[in-house]
């Protein structure tokens, strides 16, 4: 069977000016890097507001599970089966990070024969925007501790430095370490540390930054420590802003690349879902629905995480409102939250599909409380069986949704057809009511709550006293508006990865909670999710490496 890169490998790519042609792209807009991906001018975007808006269709899935779900693959799917029957379409996706593509996730640019290409290049460097926003996030720290070497005029407390620096690898070596060692031309010796540059604030504000102007206000809001005297220290206190933006400038004009069957693609930001707001720039999302009839996007891992942050804090920011809601399952995964072993998963078990329909239930149902009508893709294996499908099917009628069992992997968008058409009548319908949430008047204890309760179905959160301190401090600085992004493990409803299903009358435990001030939010970190993955036993990095000629064998 071929694999995700022979397949790639074989594809014919059309140059880039042609794709960018097909979305009403000129060919001066462009800015290309090689001839298969290009940036959008920021000139053209410009020329772009007040346009015509599309409709916005997100897709999202289940708890995430060894079996594998394929939700970027559904994304690519369902665009380019919508284009196949006559839409005009666009798809928006997150870039993929270096740390999961050497780790144990691997790539993000779709499998089999719905993918976003060119493969190998959109998995590793792309466009360098990766790098960029890591260099301005070291930048501002090398300006921190440069700052308190030359004297500290603004009298930052060195025991009260909360930025952290970043690097776009799993390393958990750099989770904790002493920095400035050596003496004292080095500086002061302090603790510090290392987040994955997705986790980064400067990725949350690259990707819900609206122009050039928006992305340096942001950066200079980023609070980075507090003074001996209590004050809040900012990267424009630091005079750091203007530098960053310098760095981020070329990298805030989204990328464009296209699907196997040709569509247009915009790749552009990618904080993960489980650490941060897991939504691709809200810079390339609005240009896609000026651009296309029916925009495509992704939120990260299950809609507990992924997609409730992109309807409570990038629809909230950035003034969108989704049309539709496809929630990504599969039998095999079913069967996994049902309680079956994976080497079981090849057999016919109707009752472990049934039991594990629970966690696609909660979603589906937590979509909708959000007012928006849901689909649900069935991503078909060859072992899955009438009956586990039948299961299915039965079980979304009655939450009065319709589940439709896909094969875009096998037959590209041939194989997404059917759900084209039923995304295409739930958008011409106009049933959705979108409403966030919570206000934003609610308290950020409230509002974490409310995620608890609504979305985790969790009997309430153990707050300690230290953490609860600091949410009152937030407020009382003026961020009690702003909406919050907890962080947790993506395996589970719950904090712990093990209870898998849909649990409920669980306690959400915070560990810690830290503002955002320049993305506009509060991050709250919930059980053991750390903002530096590690490497798994045998990380994928094992088996990657360079054929006879030259090329990237490995990557998946």
């Amino acid at each position: 069977m071929a694999t995700d890169l022979d397949i790639a490998r074989a594809a014919k790519l059309l140059p880039i000016q042609e794709i960018a042609s097909r979305a009403g792209i000129p060919a001066e807009a462009l800015e290309p890097y090689g001839r298969y991906k290009a940036k959008i001018g920021l000139d053209f975007l410009r020329a772009q507001e007040g346009n015509r808006q599309g409709a916005l269709v997100l897709v999202t899935g289940i708890n995430p599970t060894a079996a594998g779900e394929g939700k970027t693959t559904t994304t690519v799917g369902l665009g380019d089966a919508l284009n196949r029957i006559g839409t005009r379409a666009m798809i928006a996706l997150r870039e993929p990070s270096l740390g999961p593509c050497f780790g144990v996730k691997g790539g993000a640019t779709g499998g089999g024969y719905a993918q976003v290409l060119p493969m190998e290049e959109i998995n590793l460097h792309f466009t360098g925007d990766f790098h960029a926003i890591t260099a301005a996030n070291n930048l501002l720290a090398a300006m921190i501790d440069n700052h308190i070497y030359w004297g500290n005029e603004l009298g930052i407390d060195a025991r009260r430095i909360s930025w952290r620096r970043a690097i776009d690898m799993n390393d958990r070596a750099l989770r904790s370490i002493n920095a400035a060692l050596g003496g004292v031309p080095n500086g002061f010796p302090r603790e510090d540390g290392f987040d994955i540059s997705v986790a980064s604030e400067v990725m949350a504000v690259f990707c819900l930054s609206k122009d050039l102007a928006d992305l340096q206000d942001r950066l200079g809001r980023i609070i980075v420590a507090q003074s001996r005297d209590g004050r809040s220290i900012t990267a424009r206190d630091l005079k750091a802003d203007g530098a960053m933006a310098a760095l981020l400038r070329d990298a805030l004009s989204p990328n464009l690349v296209q699907t196997l069957e040709g569509s247009p693609a915009l790749v552009h930001g990618g904080p993960f879902a489980n650490i941060a707001h897991g939504c691709n720039s809200v810079m390339a999302t609005r240009l896609a629905l000026q651009l296309a009839d029916v925009v495509v996007t992704e939120a990260g891992f299950g809609a507990d995480l992924g997609a409730e942050k992109f309807l409570d804090i990038k629809c909230r920011s950035a003034g969108l409102a989704p049309s539709a809601c496809v929630v990504v399952a599969t039998v095999r995964a079913l069967k996994l939250h049902g309680g079956v072993a994976k080497s079981a998963l090849g057999t016919e078990d109707v009752a472990a599909v049934t039991r594990g329909i629970a966690n696609l239930a909660r979603h589906v149902q937590n979509m909708q409380k959000f007012g928006l009508p849901v689909v649900v893709a069935l991503n078909k294996f060859t072992t899955d069986t009438d009956a586990e499908v039948a299961a299915v099917r039965a079980a979304m009628a009655k939450l009065g949704t319709e589940a439709i069992l896909c094969t875009h992997w096998a037959d590209g968008a041939a194989g997404a057809e059917e759900l084209a058409h039923a995304v295409k009548r739930i958008i011409a319908e106009g049933r959705a009511k979108f409403e966030p949430l919570y206000n934003d008047h609610l308290s950020l204890t409230g509002k974490i709550e409310t995620v608890a309760r609504e979305i985790y179905h969790a009997a309430g959160v153990s707050i300690p006293p230290p953490v609860a301190a600091k949410l009152k401090k937030f407020e009382e600085a003026g961020f009690g508006h702003v909406p919050v992004c907890i962080a947790k493990t993506q395996y589970s409803f719950s904090a712990d990865p093990t209870l898998m299903g849909a649990p409920e009358g669980h306690i959400l435990p915070l560990r810690e909670v830290r503002l955002s001030a320049g993305a506009g939010f509060v991050v709250a970190i919930a059980g053991d999710v750390m903002t530096m993955p590690g490497l798994p036993r045998r990380p994928a990095a094992e088996a990657i490496g360079l054929d006879a000629a030259g090329r990237i064998e490995g990557l998946f």
